[in-house]
């Protein structure tokens, strides 16, 4: 016999975004890292819904702002991420905060 995955055994794929900073910003030299099963040599990439290329299949580094999309086969689209290209920003760290936290903000411009 066999047995089917469940929904929380299904993996997805993921977009990180380093630096860890919300919101990511163009000129904080933000790289995306595509993560998922399959080869990453099969990582297809987005912005702003349009397919683009990357020498590096499986990292983005951002010159633009924009949404940015990665698609690994079996593992499929990963959500949004977006990217702004702000005068001044305030930054927070890009994790769950919860009440009573010490959270260090940062206010770049």
């Amino acid at each position: 016999g066999w047995c089917p995955l469940s929904p929380a055994g299904t993996q997805t794929t993921q977009l990180l975004v380093e630096p860890p900073r919300r919101p990511a910003v163009v000129w904080d030299r933000v790289t995306l890292t595509c993560q998922g099963s399959w080869t990453p040599s099969a990582t297809t990439w987005y912005k702003d819904g349009r397919r683009c290329w990357q020498e590096d299949p499986n990292k983005f580094h951002v010159t633009e702002s924009g949404t940015y999309k990665c698609d690994r086969p079996g593992t499929g689209l990963s959500p949004s991420v977006g990217i702004l290209n702000a005068r001044l920003v305030l930054q927070v760290p890009a994790r769950a905060l919860l009440e009573g936290d010490k959270v260090t903000l940062r206010c770049w411009g």
